[in-house]
């Protein structure tokens, strides 16, 4: 699997889609004791090694390109997600 196929692969991922919003919902409820940028890096590394370190694949590509592209991958999903966030909140307000 080329590079290209595996970041779409993992964009299209729903459980990561998920976990995704879920450590945005998390940091704003605990905004005031841990901050927003730590805890947003460190879960995007995370469930970028935690997903291909549990899921039983027969994938031939290192563990370490994986987590490397599921980085990226995350670094994406986070953005699209941020930017929902601030857009829902700007038109509540």
């Amino acid at each position: 699997m080329s590079l290209t196929q595996m970041f779409l692969s993992q964009l299209a991922d729903p459980f990561r889609v998920g976990l995704m919003v879920a450590l945005v919902f998390t940091m704003a409820r605990t905004r005031a004791v841990t901050g927003t940028v730590l805890p947003l890096a460190l879960g995007v590394v995370f469930v970028a090694v935690m997903i291909p370190m549990t899921m039983q694949t027969d994938a031939s590509e290192p563990l370490w390109q994986r987590a490397g592209v599921g980085v990226l991958a995350n670094a994406v999903i986070l953005a699209a997600v941020l930017a929902i966030r601030a857009a829902i909140v700007r038109f509540r307000a």
